[in-house]
Formats: structure tokens, C-alpha cells, sequence
């Protein structure tokens, strides 16, 4: 394995296929949303004749009564709110599935390795969420990405939780903590790492979710970014350039999260798998 990393032949593959499956996407969509609606049409890898950047840009902006501008603060609200449930919850949980063993634990482990597998069902949730007034509303779409993310979160969290030593519990116990101190003054400080990759992947995976918001969050008011593709497109006719320029706007915050954030996302994978 060792020998096959340092083989230059191997690494060349390697960047060229991301490359391809990257940067080569990234490359044609940023060019089209610079394009007039004539050249974008053509749908061709080119540079445009004439740069028109700054038009679709407010263009993008101004549709439908400033939609991307509501569209970026719900889905700032929806992602935050998710993802710090997400953490102390999958956080919790996981602490307590490492640390403590009983009779329920086999049924609580299939409890969370079923919400990782099963899909979400669309109407039983609907339902759930008009009788309990919360149809319609982000707080209601925060529950169900939570519920979405928690098991993988849990999962991840609990992994890591068994490279921290027992003793350190036990040492805090000792010296008077509390359940609730030992956790989050003693435990939670340890798990930095992991909870830099819950967030960087709940983020985006939260930021990106298209069929969520369609299904239990409709609405003009209650637009999230990946909504606002409909603006410009249609059956019958589609404004590409303004399409493409769409896509730029909302791919830039998760793309300049996995930029800062990228090693550590590896560092906290890894380090979890140690002894998981």
C-alpha cells in the first residue's frame, strides 16, 4: 500500500480523475453564469465572447422579489439549527451507548443503525407535522433534518467516544463532577475533532438538501436556496445563464467550508476508526 501511494504513475491518476469528477463541472458552470443568455444556451465549453458576471449576478438576486436573499437566511437558520442539535444530541447519545451496557442496548444499536438505513417516509411525516402545528414552519423542517442526521452522527461520535479512556471519567466522578459537568466540561472538550466533521458534513448535506424543504417546507416565504433553482427554469423555456449563476451562489458557503475545513474532516474520520 505504501509503495503504491509513492508511485508517481498512481498519483497522477488520481488528481486527473478529480480533475475530471471536480473541477472540470465546477469550471463549465462558472463559465456558462458569466455567459449572455444566447452564448449559455449553446451549452459549449468556452469562454464567453462578452463577460456579464455582474448582470446575472443581481439578476439572480433581484427574481421574484429577492428570494435568494430570504432563501440564504432560512437556510442559514435551517442549517445552524440543525446541525447544533446534531451535536449535542448525537454527542449525548453516543456517550451514553459507549459507556453504558444493558439488555437495551442490542435494541437501541438497530434503533440507530435503522434510522441510518431506512429512508425517511413523506406523507406519515407530513402528517406528523400538521398535528403538531408544524407544517410549514423551520422549526418543524430543523426536526426532520435531526432526524434525518442523528444516526450518522451518533454512529461517528460513539466510534470516537472509545478512544477516550474510562479513567478520565472516573477521575472526574473523584473530584465531584456531576453527569452534567463531566460531560461537557470533561468529555466534550475531547471530542473536537469529530464534532469539526459533524459539522462540516451536516452543513452541507443540510445546506444542499433539495427534497426536504420541497416536501415539508412549500412556499415562496419559506424558500430555501436550493428552491430558488425554479426561478429560471421551466418546461418551456430556461434562462441558463441565470440557472448557472444560481448554482454558483449557493455552491460557494458549503464549497469555502470544505476549503477551511477539509483536514480536519480526515483527521476526525480517521481518528474515530482507531478503535471503533
Amino acid at each position: 500500500m505504501k509503495n503504491a501511494t509513492r508511485n508517481p504513475w498512481v498519483t497522477t491518476i488520481a488528481v486527473l480523475v478529480t480533475t475530471a469528477a471536480f473541477i472540470v463541472p465546477f469550471a463549465f458552470v462558472l463559465l456558462q453564469a458569466f455567459k449572455n443568455q444566447e452564448e449559455a444556451r449553446l451549452l459549449e465549453f468556452s469562454l464567453p465572447t462578452t463577460w456579464h458576471g455582474w448582470e446575472n449576478l443581481v439578476e439572480v438576486f433581484q427574481a421574484r422579489d429577492y428570494m435568494m436573499v430570504r432563501a440564504l437566511f432560512n437556510s442559514s437558520v435551517l442549517t445552524v439549527g440543525s446541525v447544533t442539535l446534531m451535536v449535542v444530541c448525537g454527542a449525548l447519545i453516543g456517550y451514553v451507548l459507549q459507556r453504558r451496557t444493558s439488555r437495551l442496548s442490542p435494541l437501541v444499536n438497530l434503533m440507530v443503525m435503522a434510522g441510518l438505513i431506512i429512508p425517511p417516509a413523506v406523507v406519515p411525516t407530513v402528517w406528523t407535522l400538521q398535528k403538531l402545528h408544524l407544517f410549514k414552519t423551520l422549526f418543524g423542517m430543523i426536526l426532520v433534518e435531526v432526524a434525518i442526521g442523528l444516526a450518522f452522527c451518533v454512529i461517528l461520535y460513539r466510534a470516537f467516544m472509545s478512544t477516550i479512556p474510562r479513567e478520565l471519567d472516573e477521575a472526574a466522578i473523584l473530584d465531584g463532577a456531576g453527569p452534567i459537568r463531566l460531560f461537557f466540561q470533561v468529555i466534550f472538550p475531547l471530542l473536537k475533532g469529530v464534532t469539526i466533521t459533524v459539522i462540516v458534513v451536516q452543513s452541507v448535506f443540510v445546506f444542499n438538501d433539495f427534497t426536504g424543504p420541497l416536501y415539508f417546507l412549500p412556499g415562496d416565504e419559506n424558500a430555501t436556496v436550493q428552491l430558488t433553482l425554479f426561478n429560471f427554469q421551466s418546461q418551456f423555456a430556461t434562462k441558463w445563464n441565470l440557472l448557472f449563476m444560481n448554482i454558483f451562489v449557493i455552491t460557494i458557503p458549503p464549497l469555502l467550508l470544505f476549503m477551511f475545513f477539509n483536514k480536519r474532516i480526515v483527521e476526525g474520520m480517521t481518528a474515530g476508526s482507531v478503535k471503533g
